[in-house]
This record gives C-alpha cells, structure tokens and sequence, in this order.
C-alpha cells in the first residue's frame, strides 16, 4: 500500500465543521503540518473533502527517509515543518495546484514540496 503525504496549507478559522472535522480524522490540527497517511478509499474521499485547505501527493521512500533524519514525528507520525523556502506556487494558496495555486493533488511535485519545507 503506498503512502500519501498530506499537508496542511491554510489555517482553520472560520472553517465549515465538517472540513475540520475531516482534517481532524486526518490528525491535521496546525498550519505547515504534514501527515503520512495509508492510500486507502476513505482516506482518498477524506482528501477530496479538504482540498481546499491543504496539498497532497504520494511520497517517495528517499523522502520519506530524509524527512524522519531532519524532522522528528510526534506519536501519530505528524511532521511539523517550515514554510517553504521560496514561497508556495506563484498564484498563492488559494487556488488550485493545476491553475497555478497550491492546493489540492500535486501528484509527485508533493516530494520537491516537502525538501523546499525541510
């Protein structure tokens, strides 16, 4: 089963209960947090939910390494990390990883993400 990497782009206030709820199943609680999840169908409609907020992509082994020598995981393998050197996409966070933006599916980019957010 090959692993997602979910990330959490914008901030929770004045979000709808049940997209917080949703990021809370996903133990995203805090900006610029990244959790490893299973690639599993309810995990999928999860991230459908809440592509509004954050970015997702599966991550490589070689990444997955790097990020558990430079970040350290809290119990629920929650990695907290810094915002990107160089910024998001040029559109900003709201918008949509196909028109420019940051959020959504990013497919394989999610890993250059991640070393920028290291």
């Amino acid at each position: 089963m090959s692993k997602v990497a979910v990330i959490l782009i914008r901030g929770l206030i004045g979000i709808k209960f049940d997209i917080k709820d949703a990021l809370f199943s996903l133990n995203l609680r805090k900006k610029h947090a990244c959790a490893i999840v299973e690639d599993t169908p309810s995990v999928m409609g999860a991230l459908k939910k809440v592509q509004d907020f954050t970015t997702f992509g599966p991550i490589s082994e070689e990444v997955l390494k790097e990020l558990n020598t430079k970040r350290e995981a809290n119990e629920k393998n929650i990695y907290f990390l810094a915002p990107p050197v160089g910024g998001f996409e040029r559109k900003g966070i709201k918008k949509s990883f196909v028109v420019g933006g940051a959020l959504g599916d990013r497919g394989d980019k999610i890993n250059d993400l991640l070393r920028k957010m290291m």
